[in-house]
């Protein structure tokens, strides 16, 4: 009877321990409730922190229990609670001690929750942790801090994936730290969730570039000039990108169909002149074009040397046909066209070599001598 009434006790002491450890978590999980009541009520801060304290002194005592310490739901009261004081706090120590907290017991609990019975509390916490990288994401941004910004950005562009400045910010945090496949991958979220900035497109391109992917690189600007028809600077490296791929009819056209949209192009029309000139073999029409470039920009100087190789051709043209007079013409333009571009540039090797080479034509030797001795200086 002894043996049965001392069963009774230890039953009976044991149930009462059950309980103790586990109104610790109840009363824990009423400070949850109390501080939604007093977020909603929009109570001061100080009432909050309050009920936090009696939340987290609870959820002391239940993870000091050998039961208790692994209920999924102490954890994910413990992540909730902190994950709001680290993100309210003003005390940047207390906020900063808080988030790890908060982070080490939403990763304890998602491991403890095999039956997913308290994922909204987990998923509020979550939310909160997210809203704080952000916060000092975006602050470790904005002071150029590019390696701590990328490993708190990520995660936040990761949970917002349709978001697309924060993508684009993200890809920047990358670039900055040399993880061009990264930034690549965040540029190319922020395309997906179709954001139209030019210059998105642009750094996409100049990545595929780099990485030899050309032809990515021509469909990315394509898809951008979709988006942004004939903007000037996603434009240009496009028909550049053309050029250096030698996709040359396919860059005329272009530059043709730009030039009918915008005529005051000197860059445009300059790149016309060339192709016109090296590729179509038509001396007149790279002539005219260079000129209008000049029109547009009396010293733009590369215009105004490729305008001087077109009048040489065509004097060597006029000689070949024995036409002495045409042939004096052509060298006279090519003369003063290169004088001028050595007016702008006098140390430029390759106009000094031409002016040479009409001054040896003409037999004028002395300015042959001064210019000779201006190229031995170099």
């Amino acid at each position: 009877m002894r043996r049965i009434y001392f069963l009774f006790i230890l039953s009976v002491l044991y149930c009462n321990t059950v309980n103790a450890q586990g109104s610790q978590v109840k009363i824990a999980n009423n400070s949850v409730g109390k501080l939604q009541t007093s977020i909603s009520n929009k109570e001061d801060q100080k009432k909050q922190f309050t009920i936090i304290g009696e939340g987290l002194k609870a959820i002391e005592s239940a993870q000091s229990d050998k039961k208790t310490k692994n209920w999924p739901e102490t954890w994910a009261i413990k992540a909730y609670l902190t994950s709001y004081v680290a993100l309210v706090d003003e005390n940047e120590q207390s906020a900063e001690k808080n988030f790890s907290l908060a982070v080490e017991a939403v990763a304890k609990a998602k491991e403890l929750d095999k039956f997913q019975s308290n994922h909204e509390l987990i998923g509020a916490a979550e939310k909160n942790i997210i809203a704080k990288k952000q916060s000092l994401g975006t602050e470790a941004f904005n002071n150029n801090d590019f390696l701590n910004a990328y490993t708190l950005l990520k995660d936040v562009s990761d949970r917002y994936p349709k978001d697309t400045l924060l993508a684009v910010n993200t890809a920047i945090c990358a670039q900055n730290i040399q993880q061009y496949n990264d930034a690549l991958a965040f540029l190319l979220r922020a395309k997906e969730a179709g954001i139209k900035n030019p210059s998105v497109y642009q750094n996409i391109a100049a990545i595929y570039t780099s990485k030899f992917e050309n032809e990515l690189a021509i469909k990315t600007l394509e898809e951008g000039l979709q988006l942004n028809p004939y903007h000037v600077s996603l434009n240009n490296d496009y028909i550049n990108l053309l050029l250096d791929n030698e996709r040359y009819e396919k860059a005329l056209k272009r530059i043709e169909s730009s030039l009918g949209q915008d005529n005051q192009n000197k860059l445009l029309l300059f790149l016309y002149g060339y192709l016109q000139q090296y590729k179509q073999n038509n001396l007149s029409n790279a002539e005219n074009a260079y000129k209008k470039a000049l029109n547009l920009d009396q010293n733009y100087f590369d215009s105004l040397y490729q305008l001087a190789l077109v009048f040489l051709s065509e004097a060597n043209n006029s000689l070949n046909n024995k036409n002495v007079s045409k042939y004096n013409s052509f060298t006279n333009h090519a003369e003063f066209t290169l004088l001028r571009a050595y007016e702008i540039n006098q140390n430029n090797r390759n106009v000094i070599k031409l002016l040479i080479d009409i001054y040896t034509r003409k037999n004028r030797l002395d300015r042959v001598q001064e210019l000779k001795r201006k190229l031995n200086e170099f």
